[in-house]
């Protein structure tokens, strides 16, 4: 009897891992563009027709021999790797060998290359049809590599109709090739469709040059950068088959890696979805959702309700770090020492948001200045009946790590401080200047004291006392639609408005949501006279929260009028002493 389990003949095999690895048109991309960044280009230029299942990506990269060019579509023939412990020092973007055999699999290729050799003085040209070289001939060709896919999946018909429509696929390989440019900045971007140009990306120093060519009405000076240096993990030995790998990557690990980070400052740069929240690891975009997150937690309560950071950290560290066996696209990895990584992280963004002279913003001009002051507070939603006078005084900066130095000089129509500092005026809201002050006060000091006589509350509906008690509230039947509370927040203990407070923060949310509400009650309103010294303190302490751009509700805090704006509004670039005869 004949068994029913048989061995697979080879070009079955092969078709089937060309398969998982080649599944698209923007698959066909990727994979030859990594190739072309391994090979050190500086130029990429990539020409699609879609309709003719057709790719060409030509590069200026260091190109290949004649030896390499015929042995280029073996499986698992690779110039990246060469043993086992490779494998856990992984620096370049390609290295399982698969992408072009797997690509001759399923499609025609003709590799045209010259090598960036002194004795290589001609390129090769060499075609595989059904797998098999079937030509070779000497081609006059610059420095570089130029591979042509085409009859993509002509031996798959159904992998054709599985795929998506071509609009659709066109915009998953520009959405690919903006990721790539982006973790590098200083390649020259050109493509093509139907021999037409499509879209260019020009090179930058860094993502921040890169990302205002994707998004619309984003400029740089909406855009920081920052980089910072820190020191590499260890790991500790993950099982006993690492046990050697481990101990000889960390005596080779280099001590320091670095996070880039390039951040859209939140008081005039965010989206309607997280889908510029991304996160790349050595020169490759990466699905991370802890550090996603991470980010998203950092910025927490510095946008509009609804509204989404731009964010993207890079980090560059030792390869030991990083294990790229996750996903066949390594489109997702397993990041050793993750708890690490993400509180740096978060310790990155807090400094980018800081206010210093090297991310002051460029000239703001009259856009910013009239939307700025439409969404500024015009009146007083609460009134208050205390004193100010030793209030501010009483409240210490915690820290003042920036070097912007603001002098308090004047308050307008009792509602923005006006502050001068070496390059220019600001005017700072006062009441929501104070209301990031106090709120970053409650995140880091949320207590609930108890009251000496009880608060009493009526006609609370049951989600009502279901949020007061989920926020920790001591409250408790008194009589008939009475409600005692015993304990409140300290900052609320000795206002006029407590009761108030209490029922507004019974309305919902979480404990992050009750803070806002508390530090908005609490803070300073519009309307109220400040001395020069409560204003002057009230900067300090502004100054030294975590993210002074914008208060927890989203708006922006400050309207910056530098030097360099005021000087061509005045038109100070005028001779005008010549013409006066000075």
């Amino acid at each position: 009897m004949v068994s029913e389990i048989q061995t697979l003949p080879n070009e079955v095999i092969n078709l089937i891992a060309a398969g998982e690895v080649i599944d698209s048109l923007a698959a066909v991309v990727r994979e030859l563009i990594e190739n072309s960044l391994d090979a050190g280009a500086s130029r990429i230029t990539i020409a699609l027709d879609v309709d003719l299942w057709r790719v060409q990506v030509a590069d200026n990269g260091k190109g290949m021999l004649l030896e390499d060019l015929r042995l280029c579509t073996q499986p698992h023939s690779t110039s990246k790797i060469r043993t086992q412990k490779d494998l856990w020092h992984i620096t370049s973007l390609g290295f399982r060998g698969e992408a072009l055999h797997s690509i001759a699999q399923v499609a025609d290729l003709t590799i045209c290359s010259r090598a960036k050799r002194q004795a290589e003085s001609i390129g090769w040209k060499v075609t595989y049809q059904e797998t098999k070289l079937s030509q070779e001939s000497i081609v006059a060709i610059a420095t570089g590599t130029i591979v042509t896919v085409s009859n993509l999946f002509a031996r798959i018909p159904v992998r054709r109709r599985g795929l998506p429509p071509t609009a659709q696929q066109l915009k998953t390989i520009q959405k690919l090739i903006q990721q790539i440019a982006l973790c590098h900045p200083h390649v020259t971007w050109q493509i093509k469709q139907k021999n037409s140009l499509w879209f260019k990306i020009g090179p930058g120093a860094t993502a921040k040059d890169i990302l205002p060519q994707f998004l619309r009405r984003v400029s740089s000076s909406d855009l920081d950068y920052y980089q910072a240096e820190v020191v590499t993990p260890t790991f500790s030995q993950q099982t006993k088959a690492l046990s050697e790998l481990s101990i000889h990557s960390q005596s080779a690990v280099a001590d320091r890696s670095q996070i880039e980070l390039v951040i859209g400052l939140p008081d005039r740069c965010h989206r309607h979805q997280a889908d510029w929240v991304r996160v790349s690891v050595n020169h490759r975009y990466v699905r991370s959702p802890e550090l996603e997150q991470t980010i998203l937690n950092s910025m927490a309560k510095t946008l509009p309700r609804d509204r989404f950071p731009v964010c993207l950290i890079h980090l560059h560290t030792c390869p030991s770090q990083v294990d790229w066996n996750r996903h066949p696209a390594k489109s997702e990895i397993y990041l050793h020492s993750l708890s690490y990584w993400q509180a740096e992280v978060s310790q990155a963004i807090s400094l980018a948001l800081k206010l210093n002279t090297d991310n002051l913003p460029d000239a703001v001009g009259d856009r910013r200045i009239g939307k700025i002051l439409r969404v500024a507070e015009a009146s007083a939603k609460y009134q208050i009946n205390r004193e100010l006078n030793g209030k501010l005084a009483a409240q210490k900066p915690t820290s003042q790590i920036n070097s912007l130095k603001l002098k308090a000089v004047a308050q307008a129509n009792k509602t923005y401080i006006v502050a001068e500092h070496s390059s220019g005026v600001w005017l700072v809201e006062q009441h929501i200047a104070h209301e990031r002050v106090l709120y970053e006060q409650l995140q880091d000091c949320w207590e609930l004291v108890p009251l000496k006589t009880s608060i009493t509350l009526e006609y609370l509906k049951p989600r009502q006392l279901e949020q007061l008690q989920k926020l920790n509230f001591d409250i408790e039947l008194f009589g008939e639609n009475i409600w005692a509370v015993r304990n409140v927040p300290k900052i609320l203990v000795d206002r006029d408005d407590c009761a108030d407070a209490l029922i507004e923060l019974s309305w919902g949310g979480d404990l992050r949501s009750a803070q806002v509400a508390t530090a908005c009650r609490s803070a300073i309103r519009n309307g109220t006279d400040l001395s020069l010294a409560e204003m002057q303190n009230l900067l300090n302490l502004w100054q030294a929260t975590r993210n002074p751009r914008t208060c927890p509700h989203g708006r922006p805090i400050y309207l910056s009028l530098e030097e360099s704006s005021l000087s061509r509004f005045f038109r100070r670039h005028w001779v005008i002493g010549k013409s006066h005869g000075i």
